[in-house]
């Protein structure tokens, strides 16, 4: 049972409550300046490309590229420093605790990659697009949840971010094991030998964050040559960065997840959310929610996430296995279980790794996400609203 927060929660969910908004202006933006006679400035300057670095060693990016493949590996370095406080001597390090949010990840995942499995199998080259509706975003999931205030039991608040950070997890593992591309065995050999020295970092218990930073970068170069997606390198790095439990306030884990998180929330994600939420609406009608890969989000965030969730964990509080959240009954479990469906950033992310060669089809993907991310968040806020009503 979920008894307590930890200060780091706090912090967590305020930072995360207020990130939510301005995620969403982000997108609002990019959906009317992408549908305006300014369109054609804005995608065109998103695929402008910069040069970085020597001739022979450096690369050559687009600007859309550099948001995807390097700041958002700011973004997994940062989320999974949150995951690895988190187990360590956070909301899930005792089992009691973690139990019941890992399975009910475990459903959501699952479940929605049925879904959209069973609506696109017969088109073949769509399924690489399974894993699109199985993430949870943090930001907004969590800043609908706050525009409820104490209406919500805090347990059920502390269910849904271990439940999207324990999604993140999942995504990571599903783009490292699923959309990497044909691999690189000399890159990634280097990579190896990064990481192996940055453990020997962390074993030596060095304190400063220079000589991670400097490997860290040149990890990255590796990475993005590898054949795996270059964010790995941020999860890497961050797997390497020292903590121990009884380091409370001053370990460099912390320290770093304090200093970046703003950053992260108020100006990569944000960042993100405009350089990927932009789609032409011109040609789209409502039939085109019934192709199938918007079909297939849709369904998988809206439906195939609450079920998902619910039942999973249904199942578990049955056996005994978890416990329900304090202060809370099944219908307001399943109304939160509803704003899991809300899969903004990771959604767009995992979309934008399944089509890197059939960009055609990210319209698809952009219709169903927004969609189905925004159906979730209406019916999860108003379904909260009504059972918690006072």
């Amino acid at each position: 049972m979920i008894r307590y927060i930890t200060s780091p929660f706090k912090w967590f969910f305020k930072l995360e409550a207020a990130s939510g908004l301005v995620l969403l202006i982000a997108a609002v933006f990019a959906l009317i300046i992408s549908n305006t006679s300014s369109a054609d400035i804005y995608f065109n300057l998103l695929n402008t490309h910069i040069s970085f670095g020597l001739k022979d060693i450096g690369l050559d990016l687009s600007i859309l590229h550099w948001i995807n493949d390097a700041l958002m590996a700011v973004f997994f370095f940062v989320v999974t420093l949150e995951i690895k406080r988190e187990f360590i001597n956070g909301e899930l390090s005792k089992p009691k605790q973690a139990l019941l949010p890992i399975i009910g990840a475990v459903g959501g995942m699952l479940v929605p990659a049925l879904i959209y499995i069973v609506i696109n199998y017969k088109t073949g080259n769509t399924l690489r697009g399974w894993a699109i509706p199985s993430a949870t975003d943090i930001a907004f999931s969590i800043g609908v949840l706050s525009l409820l205030g104490s209406r919500v039991p805090i347990s059920l608040k502390v269910f849904l971010t271990a439940l999207a950070i324990i999604d993140d997890l999942g995504a990571i593992i599903i783009i490292a094991f699923f959309y990497s591309t044909e691999l690189q065995h000399t890159y990634l050999l280097a990579v190896v030998i990064i990481f192996a020295a940055l453990l020997f970092l962390n074993k030596i218990g060095l304190k400063s964050f220079m000589p991670y930073l400097i490997l860290g970068i040149i990890m990255w170069y590796f990475t993005h040559g590898s054949g795996i997606h270059s964010t790995i390198s941020g999860v890497l790095l961050a797997i390497a960065i020292p903590h121990k439990k009884k380091e409370s306030e001053n370990s460099m884990l912390l320290t770093l997840e304090h200093k970046l998180s703003p950053y992260v929330a108020f100006g990569i994600m944000p960042l993100f959310a405009f350089a990927n939420a932009g789609v032409s609406l011109e040609n789209i009608t409502i039939s085109s929610l019934f192709d199938p890969i918007p079909l297939g989000i849709l369904c998988g965030l809206f439906f195939g996430k609450q079920i998902g969730v619910f039942i999973f964990s249904y199942i578990s509080i049955k056996l005994k296995l978890a416990e329900m959240p304090t202060n809370s009954n099944w219908v307001k479990f399943y109304a939160v279980g509803i704003l899991t469906g809300i899969g903004f950033t990771m959604s767009l992310f995992v979309g934008n790794l399944a089509f890197v060669e059939q960009v055609n089809n990210m319209d698809g993907v952009k219709i169903g996400v927004l969609v189905g991310s925004l159906l979730s968040a209406a019916v999860g806020y108003f379904m909260l609203l009504y059972v918690t009503k006072k």
